[in-house]
């Protein structure tokens, strides 16, 4: 699109006016920075507003746009007084009083996800989930890539949204969190995934319900909805009259599932076999799902079923992510830090066919840690605790296994290391954020796999 055809559009979505909007962008990250950029090429009106004394990316914006208004130490109240219009970024919540007030007296919240909507006629594909959306996103940009599709990959995973903004693409592929999609509105994706649901973020959100919502908000508009067939939540955002593809690793009708013979295993689509499981490159049966999802998707916007099954044999998976670290003295090492919430370290633990020595904990984010027990009993020898959520943990074990509480995730690789026996798996898998130790989540396993690298030869 031209800047006057952005510009039409933005206008007739938002009533984003270059004549009289006022834009305060709220969080000077990356979204935030990336959002600037935009409305300064579309000449709107910004101010930025932050609440951290140093932003990180403060320098690089003041650099790049030095006449812009950046108000940083606190949410200034006259800024969000003038500001018709708001962009919140993830990070911040909307129950914020500044943005609650500013609503209230007829601010409009738009998103960097709505913007980039609004301005291209390229499809995009739209994925979230508690677990495995990076995964999947990665999958299908590589899937499009061997299709010869000119694909840009971003929003919660790596790159902001609008910084992907090009007329030279072809498919989008974003990642959205629940706090991106909580406050999208326009957002209308031809393909769009639900990948699972499972409790995570209930410090943000008030309870499961409201999560599953903002999850749901993908679906809006009337693309193609993929739908998970193994997972009850999200088989109940199906929509009337809209075109439905299903994918499963335990229902065999569903249109993209499992077959598994006596010695061999297919990734299939309807009665067709795409791919055997073992060139899957890939650790666990939660992979054949996210497999299974990519598939879906792709096929939905017309990707080439051979390109994409040559793209899943060369797909090597994401750092932190059931990531092999090493094997040593027979034991095998697996780094999967970005297990930060219960349902992804389920998913870990149920790929693995013998018990595993686990090392959890962190900030479990207000989620309730009891439902990992019966997991944790069924697929563990013993559990290693950590950080600050770390008793939550071991008293939701309650003594059905041995568990052994350390004070880092380096301290954990010595006790298990001192436990580990030939053919065993020690797995990081967290179910909790990293953030009460830990820079994040990368943080985390790069520490991890630093000590189980310095262990003896």
């Amino acid at each position: 699109m031209t800047t006057r055809a952005r510009n039409a559009a933005l206008i007739g979505h938002f009533g984003l006016d270059p004549a009289d909007a006022k834009v305060l962008i709220v969080g000077a990250g990356a979204t935030g920075f990336s959002v600037a950029r935009f409305l300064r090429g579309q000449g709107v009106e910004f101010a930025i507003v932050d609440s951290r004394d140093k932003p990180p990316l403060l320098p690089q914006l003041l650099e790049t746009m030095p006449d812009a208004p950046v108000f940083t130490g606190g949410f200034d109240e006259a800024a969000f007084k003038v500001a018709t219009h708001l962009v919140v970024s993830p990070g911040v919540s909307l129950e914020e009083s500044s943005i609650v007030k500013a609503c209230a007296g007829g601010a409009r919240i738009i998103s960097d996800i709505d913007l980039l909507a609004s301005c291209t006629a390229a499809p995009i594909v739209a994925i979230t989930g508690s677990n495995g959306k990076s995964t999947v996103t990665t999958m299908l940009g590589e899937m499009a890539k061997a299709a010869g599709k000119r694909v840009a990959v971003g929003g919660n995973l790596g790159t902001p949204a609008l910084a992907l903004l090009d007329a030279a693409v072809e498919l989008y592929v974003l990642e959205l969190s629940s706090f991106q999609l909580e406050r999208t509105s326009v957002l209308n994706a031809a393909a769009a995934t639900a990948l699972n649901v499972t409790a995570d973020h209930l410090d943000r959100h008030r309870n499961m319900a409201d999560y599953a919502h903002a999850k749901q908000r993908i679906f809006n508009g009337n693309g193609v909805c993929v739908l998970n067939a193994d997972d009850p939540v999200v088989l109940q955002m199906a929509q009337a009259g809209r075109t439905v593809s299903t994918f499963a690793i335990n229902d065999p009708g569903a249109d993209f599932h499992l077959r598994r013979d006596r010695d061999s295993a297919y990734l299939m689509h309807l009665k067709q076999p795409l791919l055997a499981l073992e060139d899957l490159p890939l650790e666990g049966l939660h992979n054949a799902a996210n497999a299974l999802a990519a598939l879906a998707l792709g096929v939905a916007v017309g990707l080439e079923k051979d390109a994409m099954c040559r793209a899943l044999k060369r797909f090597k998976g994401l750092e932190h992510r059931m990531q092999k670290v090493a094997v040593r003295h027979g034991v095998n090492w697996i780094n999967d830090s970005k297990a930060t919430n219960i349902g992804a370290c389920v998913a870990a633990l149920q790929g693995y066919p013998d018990k595993v020595i686990l090392i959890a904990g962190g900030d479990a984010k207000g989620a309730d840690m009891s439902e990992l027990a019966p997991v944790l009993k069924a697929q563990t020898q013993c559990v290693i605790v950590m950080g600050k959520d770390g008793p939550l943990i071991e008293r939701a074990i309650s003594g059905a296994v041995p568990v052994y509480a350390v004070a880092s995730v380096a301290h954990a690789v010595t006790v298990a290391d001192s436990l580990a026996q030939a053919g065993d798996t020690v797995l990081l898998s967290p179910a909790c954020a990293s953030l009460d130790q830990y820079k994040s989540y990368a943080d985390r396993g790069e520490k991890f796999a630093a000590a189980v690298l310095a262990l003896p030869a």
